[in-house]
């Protein structure tokens, strides 16, 4: 039972590593343009669009973003809250965020949504949470951004926690806003 534990262990900090690599290599944090269905990435030539000036990424937030990674292929779980129980979308953000950062964050979509910062799509650095409308109801999905328009998030029942592109369309339709944390920075 012990080494089945330790190789689990071992095995998910070897992915997470092997996707903070893969991610690292690709990690333009290019635009994600204008609220994400309006998200098309930039052209080639083209620069960034000016937006309003937001704190830089620091140390803490790569943290969150390299201990989000560490939680790859975690079950989703409804009201789960831990790496043993599962997670649901909430509870991974949670999770991460006291795990990583030291920081209680509240329980819901709908409270997180209010927590922090917004911040505009070009704006995105990792570390900050994404939202979703994936119920017919605004927050009602949250994950963590990792740079090059990907994020992290426990998807639901029958799922892993995993990494999706913001520029999917399924998930530009549902876009809802983004927050960074405050006391991250």
């Amino acid at each position: 039972m012990k080494s089945r534990v330790f190789y689990r262990a071992f095995f998910r900090v070897l992915n997470a590593l092997w996707v903070a690599a893969v991610v690292a290599g690709c990690a333009s944090l290019g635009p994600v343009s204008a609220a994400i269905a309006r998200l098309p990435g930039p052209e080639a030539g083209s620069e960034a669009p000016p937006s309003a000036p937001v704190a830089p990424p620091d140390v803490l937030t790569s943290e969150v973003a390299l201990f989000a990674l560490s939680q790859l292929g975690v079950p989703y779980a409804f009201g789960g809250a831990s790496p043993d129980a599962g997670f649901d979308c909430s509870g991974l953000v949670r999770y991460v965020f006291r795990r990583a950062g030291n920081l209680e964050l509240p329980r819901t979509t709908f409270e997180l949504a209010r927590v922090g910062q917004s911040v505009t799509p070009p704006a995105l650095v990792p570390g900050d949470l994404v939202f979703f409308n994936t119920l017919r109801r605004e927050f009602s999905h949250v994950g963590i951004y990792l740079g090059d328009a990907r994020f992290i998030h426990a998807p639901a029942t029958g799922g892993v926690v995993r990494i999706e592109s913001l520029r999917a369309d399924y998930w530009q339709r549902r876009f809802n806003g983004a927050r960074r944390i405050a006391a991250v920075y």
